[in-house]
């Protein structure tokens, strides 16, 4: 005969609940049943409490103390066979029971852990095997080929069209990769960045060729979205090293690198040393945040003459990083490291600092160099113009822009020069003739000085070229009321020839060296 077993139970957190539940549980029926009191430890108030008063109401059962990991809740079940049981033990009953719900809910938490598992191994987007699943794969398998595959323009498409399409255009792209490409496995790693194995690794040729046709394949593709062609542009790295030890590291530099330099796909090769300069970087890194927090950036000063007078009447604020060994870092050095690792704007504002601190009680000007980056934050815009607004030497600086830098928004650029010339600041155009070389650029700038660039000045005495850029850049600014410098005069022969020229003022290691002076 079947038994129904019903099941009562009940949660305890205090001794003050005794009483509750003892009159719920007199309601129940008392025959053919078992009691089970759960809890941490059996000694409490609580369970000898709700023991004693149990066994005045079923006097005849047996009241069996279990234990459990939860330190604040115990637990009484009451089990409840509503037929006879032909002889059957209640007890046994009761565990067969219990037994039957353990499997039950095993067989259920196994599933949980299942899917749960899986969807750890499983991009949730493109339902791709994901960057964990590759990482298993290589150490289950150490043989395999491995290429990372990247969606150049993929930020761009993210903001421009917003995060729904983006995610679209990563699910079209994993429906295209797979139905293209004839991998041993796809995967999807991070937002734009996909990667596939091969059954074995090739040699640098081979790969070489693989990678060519692999391109060919996938470099026309573009996603439709409501009528629109979206174009996606890939870029692809591969490694032939001697073996597949640090193999994502490989292939990551040289995605890094293929990035860098503009090409399609790159392999790794083990003479290549990219760990050396990943290394060097890591090093360099720690010594330059360390510089700047501790505010040893200081500015250098290089003279600027007058070619009329020949007198100095100013001095370029040279960017220099003091390390903790004393050393002397050029920028050239530190200032990429500074913007890779997001600390560049604390280098601006420890320069302008400093700079105007040195000249404050000094009759020399002053310039100070600002890249198109330090007027976009509006941090640092904002401290220039408190700076120039209260600054004492306000009318003696000069800050200088690079002409080599394109201005996506001009119309914030043009605001920052009306708001420091307002205060007596000027503005240079530094670097002009190495970069877009745009006349129409000075127009916008409206600058007070042009800085030509001294890859036309260091060889004016022999590069007819040079010369005549140099004499249209001179003519050109004299037109329009502004006054010009030479940079790289390195040698009496120069200085000459930019006297003959008609430029105002000469900057160079012929006239000084960039060094630490005080000025008063």
């Amino acid at each position: 005969m079947n038994n129904e077993l019903n099941i009562s139970s009940y949660k305890l957190y205090s001794s003050s609940e005794v009483d509750s539940i003892i009159k719920e549980v007199k309601k129940l029926d008392n025959k053919n049943i078992v009691i089970h009191i759960v809890s941490f430890i059996h000694n409490t108030v609580l369970v000898q409490n709700l023991r004693k008063k149990l066994l005045k109401i079923f006097p005849t059962v047996v009241i069996a103390l279990l234990k459990h990991e939860n330190k604040k809740e115990t637990l009484l079940n009451i089990f409840n066979v509503q037929e006879s049981q032909g002889g059957q033990n209640l007890n046994d009953i009761v565990l067969h029971q219990m037994y039957i719900d353990y499997l039950s809910k095993d067989e259920s938490a196994a599933n949980s852990r299942n899917q749960l598992f899986s969807r750890y191994f499983t991009d949730h987007l493109t339902n791709l095997p994901n960057v964990y699943q590759l990482r298993k794969d290589f150490q289950e398998n150490k043989e395999y080929g491995l290429v990372f595959l990247k969606i150049d323009n993929f930020l761009t498409i993210n903001n421009f069209y917003g995060f729904v399409i983006g995610d679209y255009v990563i699910e079209e792209v994993s429906k295209f990769l797979k139905e293209t490409l004839d991998v041993e496995k796809l995967y999807r790693l991070t937002g734009s960045e996909f990667a596939f194995t091969l059954k074995e690794t090739m040699s640098f040729y081979e790969l070489k060729v693989y990678l060519n046709e692999v391109y060919e394949k996938i470099k026309s593709y573009s996603v439709l979205y409501q009528k629109t062609k979206i174009y996606i542009d890939f870029t692809m790295a591969s490694t032939a090293s001697d073996n597949n030890e640090n193999i994502f590291s490989k292939v990551s530099m040289a995605l890094d690198y293929a990035k860098q330099i503009g090409v399609s796909f790159w392999i790794y090769e083990d003479r290549m040393n990219f760990e050396n300069d990943y290394e060097r970087n890591l090093k360099l890194s720690e010594v330059v945040r360390e510089g700047v927090e501790n505010s040893k950036v200081i500015p250098y000063f290089q003279a600027i003459v007058n070619n009329t007078t020949g007198k100095i009447v100013k001095y370029e604020c040279l960017a220099r990083l003091i390390d903790a060994k004393g050393n002397v870092l050029s920028p050239v050095l530190f200032i990429p490291i500074a913007k890779k690792i997001k600390i560049y704007n604390k280098i601006t504002i420890q320069m302008i600092e400093k700079s105007f601190a040195a000249f404050k009680n000094s009759e020399f000007e002053f310039n100070i160099n600002l890249s198109i980056e330090d007027i976009m934050n509006s941090k640092i815009y904002n401290y220039i113009i408190d700076k120039v607004k209260n600054s004492d030497a306000s009318s003696r600086v000069t800050f200088e822009l690079l002409e080599s830098e394109a201005i996506e928004d001009f119309k914030k650029v043009e605001k920052f020069i009306t708001e420091v010339k307002r205060y007596g600041a000027k503005i240079a155009i530094d670097d002009f003739g190495s970069g877009y070389s745009n006349f129409s650029y000075l127009i916008k700038i409206r600058a007070d000085y042009i800085k030509i660039d001294g890859s036309l000045i260091i060889d004016i005495d022999v590069d007819k070229s040079s010369l005549l850029v140099v004499q249209t850049i001179v003519d050109f600014a004299k037109k329009l009321g502004m006054k010009t410098v030479a940079e790289f005069v390195h040698s009496s022969v120069v200085m000459d020839k930019v006297k003959e020229l008609g430029i105002d003022y000469s900057q160079g290691f012929y006239i000084d060296e960039p060094s630490f002076k005080e000025y008063k």
